[in-house]
């Protein structure tokens, strides 16, 4: 307390004494006890009420020791107990986490990693995926501004994630404990293969096929592709201690229409300790239709080249790149996208009056706006000559097609000339638009349709940004391409719209996540978010039934059905107020991606250990870590002095005080006739 506080205080006492004694010993004649008692009672409680008024600041001192953070980190995938190595990767935790001397230094934090990061202590081995690069990103995120070592039970083998080398900071050392039969044994493995998810019928589609040996004789192998009995290719292959890669490009016919399932196989007379790895199954949809699309552009744009990407990393769609006078033969094409249409562009919009071809126009600072109001009757623009910014704002109320929010709202803006843009009864708008944080009440990304044609209307330019700003976030272009091609798929549709919508994969690895969305919609076609949608499932080969709910999400409902065994499942969605009906069929094929691996990867190991500055440590070396780390005066504690400051008014002991000294002085007036 400062001395000001400090003479208030000693006032305080004066006051209270004075009044005090001013009202039981000047003014008042009773007797001397009850005089005492009254007095005093009356002293504590002014005191106590001039100590609320002054609330001086009470300080409390504690000291508190922060440990240096140790994170073990147990890698929980079914590699580990395909390996035999369970039993090994408990005891090095057990060992590690109990030992006493590391708890006195250390702040243990014990985590368990396969595709996921989670606190833990028990471990199971039953994950499907391994994920080192989470332990880094993670452990990082919660222990912020430390420097601290880290642990690594596991055998290396990372099936998901960026590289987990260069994913921890330099600054903390890892510790990788290997676990697992380091000795090199022969094997043969297809370590990758790359197909497309589609193919287009009468055509043939690429296959690269990834293959590599393990061992220290040279080697002479066969490799196949089958699809059932039938043999559509092979080759031999050799290996040697100084050949253990090699890449196998195969173009395959795409002869029949639907889901084709094709394995390839590599085999050899040597005798191999995992075959589980000579096989790798995979599944190419083969489709009579390729979606063709036609960028009409008077000009050079990063937008055009962002959009054919985007487009085209469906491989349904095709994209060709046309000038406006370049439009003669327009019957070929399912979609036209116009970008910044002005009136070069008149010959194509006669033509599309008999063609009724489906649009996607976006405009920008060279777009003719009165000529493109003469030409459709969705927007009507009046725009300056002046251009600016407009955000983009995801609508909730979109319901046309099942599209997730991107973060539209946090990408770069897209240009256009400002202006009132009014739209028709039949426009929805999936993006409306702000400028410096003012709703403008006009869309920016918009749908309509009338009489079986739809229209899209993008109203800026610069979308290219958008893509660029989705691949920094997510590293990857995926999120982005994914809503161009929901995009392409409505224009590509004229079907009328159905009151329940369905969304899933042909086919999946096991291991994967499967998920299977719904939309439903009422009689008014819009989204009914209290619908009650169910999935049943039945296993075409052992006609086991499963049923299950499908839960909402922000635009649709949604069902995760992980952990199915491989094999071909028929499935029916219904939603069960309406009795609304959906049924289709799935594939899981048999990969595992965890089975793949004969010995751990410790050459990435050793090489993410010397990075960090760390060391790989063997399980019958453990001790010899736990050396190093006590002995180790880098990991120190920290003694924090911790000084609370508590007002005196926020004691609510002192309230009471004043209120029992209150009702006390009360009563034995009371009592003695006073009152």
């Amino acid at each position: 307390m400062t001395s000001n506080t400090i003479l208030l205080i000693f006032l305080s006492l004066l006051i209270a004494g004075g009044y005090s004694y001013y009202n039981y010993f000047y003014k008042a004649k009773i007797k001397l006890k009850v005089h005492l008692i009254l007095a005093f009672l009356r002293f504590t409680t002014v005191f106590c009420v001039l100590l609320l008024l002054i609330n001086p600041i009470i300080s409390n001192k504690t000291l508190e020791i922060i440990k240096t953070p140790l994170v073990i980190a147990v890698d929980n995938s079914s590699s580990i107990s395909i390996l035999k190595a369970t039993q090994t990767a408990t005891e090095l935790y057990k060992n590690l986490s109990s030992n006493s001397e590391l708890k006195d230094k250390f702040d243990i934090q014990s985590y368990r990693f396969d595709s996921d990061f989670v606190s833990s202590d028990t471990f199971d081995f039953k994950g499907t995926q391994t994920n080192i690069d989470a332990v880094a990103k993670n452990s990082k995120s919660i222990n912020k501004n430390s420097i601290f070592p880290t642990v690594l039970i596991t055998d290396g083998n990372q099936t998901l994630g960026n590289d987990f080398v260069f994913s921890f900071d330099p600054n903390n050392k890892v510790y990788p404990i290997v676990v697992g039969d380091t000795t090199t044994y022969l094997d043969l493995r297809i370590s990758q293969l790359n197909a497309n998810k589609y193919a287009f019928h009468k055509n043939k589609f690429p296959v690269e096929v990834f293959l590599n040996y393990s061992g220290t004789k040279a080697v002479t192998t066969n490799f196949s592709i089958t699809q059932g009995n039938t043999v559509l290719n092979s080759q031999i292959v050799t290996f040697s201690p100084s050949k253990k890669s090699v890449v196998i490009s195969v173009l395959l016919p795409a002869d029949k229409i639907g889901l084709q399932v094709y394995k390839a196989t590599i085999r050899s007379r040597e005798k191999e300790k995992n075959t589980y790895n000579n096989n790798f199954n995979f599944a190419v949809d083969v489709i009579d239709q390729k979606t063709e699309i036609a960028l009409i552009s008077s000009f050079n744009h990063p937008d055009l080249g962002a959009l054919k990407r985007a487009i085209e990393s469906n491989a349904q769609r095709k994209v060709t790149l046309l000038k406006p006078k370049e439009t003669n033969d327009l019957s070929k094409y399912n979609i036209v996208i116009l970008y910044q249409p002005t009136n070069e562009f008149r010959s194509f919009f006669e033509k599309n009056t008999d063609l009724g071809l489906n649009t996607f126009i976006i405009t920008g600072t060279k777009t003719d706006f009165n000529y493109l109001n003469q030409q459709q009757k969705d927007l009507v623009f009046k725009m300056s000559s002046q251009s600016e910014d407009y955000i983009a704002g995801y609508k909730d109320d979109f319901n046309l097609f099942s599209l997730e929010d991107i973060g539209f709202n946090q990408f770069p803006p897209l240009e256009n000339p400002f202006g009132v843009i009014s739209t028709a009864s039949n426009v929805n708008v999936l993006l409306g638009s702000t400028v410096r944080n003012i709703n403008t009440n006009a869309p920016l990304l918009a749908f309509s349709e009338n009489r079986g044609k739809r229209s899209a209307y993008l109203l800026g330019e610069n979308s290219w940004k958008w893509r660029l700003q989705s691949h920094v976030e997510t590293k990857s272009y995926e999120k982005y391409d994914t809503f161009i091609d929901k995009t392409i798929q409505y224009l590509a549709s004229n079907a009328s719209k159905k009151s329940l919508v369905v969304t899933h994969d042909g086919f999946n690895n096991s291991g994967d996540a499967i998920e299977i969305s719904a939309q439903y919609f009422n009689k008014n076609y819009e989204l009914d978010d209290k619908a009650n949608l169910n999935i049943t499932l039945v296993n075409k080969k052992t006609k086991a039934k499963k049923s299950y709910d499908l839960l909402k999400s922000n635009t649709d409902f949604k069902v995760n059905l992980d952990g199915l065994e491989v094999g071909k499942y028929d499935f029916v969605v219904r939603e069960l107020n309406s009795n609304s009906v959906y049924s289709n069929s799935f594939e899981i094929l048999d990969f595992d991606i965890e089975k793949q691996f004969v010995n751990p990867d410790l050459i990435k190991l050793n090489q993410l250990a010397i990075q960090t500055k760390g060391q790989v440590i063997f399980p019958d070396k453990v001790n010899s870590l736990i050396k190093s780390l006590l002995e180790k005066e880098d990991y120190k504690s920290v003694q924090k002095t911790i000084i609370k400051k508590t007002p005196l008014i926020d004691s609510i002991w002192l309230l009471i005080l004043i209120i029992i000294f209150l009702t006390t002085e009360w009563f034995v007036r009371k009592y003695n006739g006073m009152l």
